[in-house]
């Protein structure tokens, strides 16, 4: 966790070196695949909306990722940090979502205005899961409809739901990682913080949030894995003196990524808004360096456009389910 010391510290020292600097080269999306996200009901499928947020389809169910959708990741609409890439999907061009998935509290990952939207989606809202400690939050926050909340549930580290789907039901295992939670300066740690284990018959997911370096992913992978594919945070880890604790660098997401025991990987946390003293482009070369000393193939751990979809496929890895 960070004292008010070090954070006057940090924002002194980056004010003096004018940090960070701007990108070296443009961060580019891509028009999404509209078409194939709106008919998809089989295949396992990820689509980066940016920093954090993204569309995991999995066994025939939409599942939305810290959905931020604003202009600013702050409690103010024009004050904080700003997006630098549009989101890769509009609110708008969602398909109906079943289930959002929230990590924790912190501005990048809740928005009050984006839950919201979602929640009044055509068809109905979807089901919010949460750390415990938020299900307050989202009563007060979410839109009623005739009266009536959407399905809030907030869930313990290592405790479990189960989601309907198309294709046989969802586990959703929300599991502990090395971060914590505060929103207003007067909560801290009041809710919880975490990842997600999304456990399908035919596919095996897993999403970081945001985490510094610890056992729990090893932890995670020899209990709810191997993993076909997992959502790893890569960026907001400058300097490390100040970081280190709350966000892995590129290194060491890729040890996560070894940790959980993962086929695959696709870096988030990136190229969205700049929190951190790394430009905004750099943790996918970071990521490719970290690879090439590793010896692993960079198809193994990549990174998307703002608004691509990576097809998903399974390994194999099936295992009895966890506990």
């Amino acid at each position: 966790m960070t004292s008010p010391r070090d954070v006057l510290r940090w924002s002194v020292a980056r004010a003096r070196a004018r940090l960070p600097h701007p990108p070296r080269a443009p961060i580019e999306g891509v028009a999404p695949d509209l078409s194939y996200l709106h008919a998809n009901r089989h295949e396992p499928a990820y689509t980066w909306i940016g920093h954090s947020s993204a569309l995991l389809q999995i066994g025939g169910a939409n599942l939305l990722l810290d959905p931020m959708f604003s202009r600013t990741a702050s409690p103010f609409r024009y004050f904080g940090p700003r997006r630098h890439q549009p989101p890769g999907l509009t609110v708008a061009q969602l398909p109906h979502i079943d289930a959002v998935l929230l990590t924790h509290n912190h501005y990048d990952h809740l928005d009050r205005w984006s839950v919201r939207a979602v929640a009044q989606q055509a068809g109905g809202a979807p089901a919010y899961f949460v750390p415990r400690g938020l299900e307050r939050w989202f009563a007060r926050n979410l839109p009623r409809r005739r009266g009536v909340l959407p399905h809030i549930e907030g869930l313990a580290w290592h405790e479990g739901a189960q989601l309907p789907a198309g294709n046989g039901p969802l586990g959703l295992h929300f599991l502990p990682v090395q971060h914590w939670s505060s929103r207003t300066g007067f909560d801290r740690n009041a809710s919880l913080w975490g990842s997600w284990a999304v456990l399908h018959d035919g596919f095996r997911f897993w999403y970081s949030g945001d985490l510094g370096y610890s056992n729990e992913p090893r932890e995670i992978g020899e209990r709810y894995g191997p993993f076909d594919a997992a959502a790893i945070a890569i960026g907001a880890y400058e300097p490390r003196w100040f970081m280190r604790a709350q966000h892995v660098n590129p290194e060491e997401a890729v040890q996560v990524m070894l940790d959980v025991r993962a086929a695959h990987a696709i870096g988030v946390h990136w190229g969205t808004f700049s929190l951190t003293d790394e430009p905004l482009d750099q943790p996918p070369v970071d990521l490719a360096l970290a690879l090439e000393a590793r010896g692993i193939a960079p198809e193994r751990f990549m990174v998307l456009r703002h608004g691509e979809t990576k097809r998903l496929h399974a390994e194999g890895n099936r295992i009895h389910p966890p506990p």
